[in-house]
């Protein structure tokens, strides 16, 4: 997008075309003003529009254009604290609530693209959480253990069975969770734009928002060379937030994730790596993912930013770390490479804000925005339309407030993970 390979990569590559938009220059009325055009956005406006609610959306840039073009493309259930710490985060209510919807989330996901036949790559195999070392495997049993407890499909595979499964021999076990997958990202939030304009929706691109301001009971929202005035305003926005809700990106610090795609692989190598396609990360602190395209490229990440010095470091690294994890591939050549930004919260959960009457939104999804994203903006939807009050919704009201030192943390991030990576493998 916007002739920078490194921002959307494969991605971007190979999704379908993004349905026909064009740029807000009226004065438009509506019911909700859904300002972001990713997940959460995308498909709180489908489900409003399948209400039959009149629903505009704005988005900034283009559909797609923040995490939701950029990231991994792992369906995963729950967020990355574990199942029996989120009581203890959010309270036993709310810690209970977000268990459940966030659990059963990639099922959503699936629904969602069977019901649209939204062309996305698709894979329900599971993924692997890859143990490195005895404390991952520690690790790994003590999530499967809380999360079979709660009834979810998860068994920890032992370090034959993984290696069977990835085709390598680097981990000594891994945790297969069945309710997950994979999708190309950016063909899928193309595919909810298209869903939502098929139930109704109007969706307005290059159109950032500039200011709002409350008439009445309702509220108006005004882009450079227009507006539109609703009753509800959903903030969607999450961590690359500018404009009058740019408080959600400074909440959250940023953590460079970087991917390179691999060629595609030849049958025989397909036979070896990833058979079954699940999509995989490990337990290292400064993590690796790594997952299968409908293609066969294999695709390979870690923590850090493809900009300055961090190219040819990271660069670098992943070849290596490739040599060491799949040697039957030999040199491999990448075909594409690209970046984004992980909002992170100060204790990896997600907010729900309430920043005036009838203005809200969830953010801060720590990376995992597929099956989050997606169910919260069917969540605020269900809000809207009366059907779940604020007591009865997953996450407390909170108000956003800025990280002290975020700056510094955020240097500090991309700079560890260029040492990381100078450093060693990190397999």
């Amino acid at each position: 997008m916007y002739n920078d390979p490194r921002s959307h990569g494969l991605w971007e590559k190979t999704a379908p075309k993004p349905p026909v938009t064009s740029m807000l220059q009226s004065a438009e009325k509506a019911e909700v003003v859904v300002v972001g055009g990713g997940f959460t956005g995308l498909s709180a406006a489908l489900h409003l529009a399948e209400r039959g609610i009149r629903v505009i959306v704005l988005e900034g840039k283009e559909i797609g254009f923040g995490g939701a073009g950029r990231n991994v493309g792992l369906i995963n259930g729950g967020m990355w604290v574990m199942p029996k710490e989120l009581p203890n985060v959010l309270g036993p209510i709310y810690g209970e609530r977000v268990l459940d919807l966030l659990g059963n989330a990639p099922f959503v996901v699936r629904a969602l693209i069977e019901q649209h036949q939204i062309e996305c790559e698709l894979e329900k195999n599971g993924t692997l959480h890859c143990a490195v070392g005895e404390k991952g495997l520690v690790e790994i049993r003590e999530r499967c253990a809380q999360w079979a407890a709660r009834g979810a499909p998860v068994r920890v595979l032992d370090a034959q069975e993984t290696a069977a499964r990835i085709g390598s021999t680097a981990y000594s076990g891994a945790l297969l969770d069945e309710r997950a997958g994979t999708l190309q990202p950016l063909a899928y939030v193309r595919g909810l734009a298209r869903a939502a304009q098929k139930a109704g929706a109007t969706i307005y691109t290059s159109s950032p928002v500039i200011g709002t301001e409350q008439q009445g009971n309702g509220w108006t929202v005004k882009t450079a060379n227009g507006s539109v005035s609703a009753d509800w305003i959903v903030v969607a926005t999450e961590a690359y937030s500018t404009g009058p809700w740019e408080i959600i990106r400074e909440e959250q610090v940023y953590l460079p994730y970087f991917n390179f795609a691999t060629k595609p692989l030849g049958d025989n190598l397909r036979q070896s790596v990833l058979p079954n396609r699940e999509g995989c990360w490990d337990t290292k602190e400064i993590l690796s993912s790594f997952r299968m395209d409908k293609a066969g490229r294999l695709v390979f990440g870690s923590v850090g930013a493809l900009r300055n010095t961090g190219a040819a470091v990271h660069r670098a690294w992943a070849k290596r770390s490739l040599k060491r994890l799949f040697p039957q591939l030999g040199e491999v050549e990448f075909e594409c490479e690209w970046y984004g930004q992980i909002g992170m919260t100060d204790n990896a959960v997600p907010r729900f804000h309430k920043f005036a009457r009838n203005v809200v939104g969830f953010s801060g999804y720590n990376g995992r925005g597929i099956a989050p994203g997606t169910v919260f903006g069917k969540t605020l939807a269900a809000h809207i339309a009366g059907d779940i009050n604020e007591d009865a919704l997953p996450l407390p009201i909170t108000a956003p407030e800025a990280r002290s030192l975020r700056a510094l943390k955020e240097a500090y991030y991309e700079a560890g993970a260029q040492i990381a990576h100078i450093a060693g493998e990190r397999i």
